[in-house]
């Protein structure tokens, strides 16, 4: 895999190889840019669309707008990493970017004559889906970028900018909405998506095609690629399982058991702003180091130490006493998230094959889409019978099953060429064992010719020959 994600080394007229950038950061910046300028007129657009749906219906019209924009976003995602193995990552990024700015100068166009829901459902459903059908080709580009030990820099550069999106963004979004109208929201989303298109056409010049024969099956059965790499690969399964319990302890607390303990404790609701804006900083000063010096921070540190650290900073902002308190561990628990999300991602692109990659990050984004949900749902149920501080204190718990799942992950090989070469070395070991035993058997059963001499005796025997060797 090696080979795969590092570029191949130019050669000048004299034959000698030009040294290898270990990360093309022109592109990777291009990337995380684009990326960035896209993601915050997303977050433009969710707050727009979303206070236009409470004043057209109330808290059920934002419900089903909700429901209306993840719902195919989940199912296009199971999609969305075949459709990148098997048409390349261009090609499904270019395309569907040039179709997500059609639907929303369309959408302009529209909802600047209408006054209606069905217009921002209709938004909602082909921006879920496009959104969904694209985010696995964009994480396969990464390691096409970075060379495999650099590969956590640019993680944690494009963590960073996911970090800043929402905060530039949102008040963005709130502010159009004030002063103007949807359809001014959905343009400068559209605008920010042309942005990003044309960071995309120099991004993927030059990536690699997939092979041809990768085609073969159709689109269903290379859909299931993900879960049969996390079943026949340990590193990749365990990883995806520190991943799941991250996020799951993490949703129920932060959306709805913080505004209920501040509420509790008389804080006032700017305390949930404070806390989240601690965290938010935390983090994005871990992925701002990261970006920089990740690959001389040992992957224990990254991984297992700050994981138990996410565990044991959620078990402690429970138990805090004041904001202040609540806010400094929740920092805290924002740098150690802020290096412990792009390690997890750095690890899970370096173990999955470049053929699947596609595959394998459509299910590592499943486990966080698919987890809040869940969470709240579960936790929320919890808490009526356990109470708010038990509940929080159990996400704690589950929370350090991350890092034991890491150290499980880790005693795998780091890719799955080399576990398949590891296997393969296993099995010749393996037979070689099973030959020597076979040829001691063989001479040990030989029956004794010393007595009276008989036809078979009379012949003379060949040399014998050494044990291990084949027959």
């Amino acid at each position: 895999m090696d080979s795969q994600n590092e570029p191949t080394p130019s050669h000048d007229s004299g034959g000698t190889a030009a040294p290898e950038r270990p990360v093309q950061w022109s592109k990777v910046i291009a990337l995380v840019g684009g990326q960035g300028v896209s993601l915050g007129g997303g977050y433009v657009l969710l707050i727009a669309m979303n206070w236009t749906a409470i004043r057209l219906g109330g808290s059920s019209a934002v419900t089903a707008l909700m429901l209306a924009a993840t719902v195919p976003r989940a199912v296009m995602l199971v999609f969305g990493g075949a459709v990148a193995d098997l048409l390349g990552p261009r090609f499904v990024l270019l395309r569907t970017t040039s179709a997500r700015i059609a639907v929303l100068a369309a959408g302009a166009a529209v909802v600047a004559t209408a006054q209606s829901l069905w217009p921002l459902m209709v938004i909602a459903v082909l921006d879920g889906m496009l959104f969904g059908l694209s985010s696995p080709s964009t994480g396969s580009i990464i390691p096409n970028l970075a060379r495999r030990t650099h590969l956590a820099r640019a993680n944690s550069l494009y963590a960073m900018v996911l970090r800043v999106a929402p905060i530039v963004g949102s008040p963005v979004g709130a502010w159009l909405i004030a002063v103007g109208r949807l359809w001014q929201a959905l343009l400068v989303t559209a605008l920010t998506s042309a942005v990003w298109l044309a960071c995309l056409v120099y991004v993927t010049r030059g990536l690699p095609r997939p092979a041809r024969g990768r085609r073969d099956g159709g689109l269903v059965r290379h859909s299931a690629d993900g879960l049969r790499l996390l079943a026949a690969h340990g590193r990749l399964r365990w990883m995806f399982v520190a991943s799941l319990c991250l996020d799951m302890a993490f949703g129920w607390p932060i959306d709805v058991a913080l505004p209920l303990l501040v509420s509790d404790r008389g804080w006032g609701v700017g305390a949930v702003g404070v806390i989240i804006a601690s965290f938010s900083g935390g983090a994005l000063c871990a992925s701002a180091v990261g970006a920089v010096l990740a690959h001389r921070i040992p992957v224990m540190v990254r991984l297992v130490v700050s994981g138990a650290g996410i565990g044991a900073g959620i078990g402690v902002m429970a138990l805090m006493p004041s904001v202040t308190g609540l806010a400094v561990v929740a920092a805290g628990v924002g740098v150690m998230s802020g290096f412990n999300g792009p390690a997890i991602v750095t690890v899970y692109q370096q173990a999955a094959p470049a053929s699947r990659m596609g595959a394998a990050m459509s299910t590592l984004a499943l486990a966080s889409i698919g987890t809040g949900p869940v969470s709240i749902a579960l936790f929320s149920s919890l808490s009526a019978g356990l109470g708010l501080r038990t509940t929080w204190l159990l996400c704690a718990v589950l929370a350090l099953v991350a890092p034991a799942a890491v150290l499980l992950a880790l005693r795998h090989p780091e890719s799955v060429e080399a576990e398949a070469e590891a296997e393969a070395e296993a099995e010749v070991e393996d037979a070689g064992a099973e030959r020597t035993t076979t040829g001691i058997a063989v001479e040990a059963a030989r029956p004794d010719t010393v007595g009276a001499p008989t036809r078979e005796a009379a012949r003379p025997e060949p040399a014998p020959q050494p044990a291990s060797t084949p027959a």
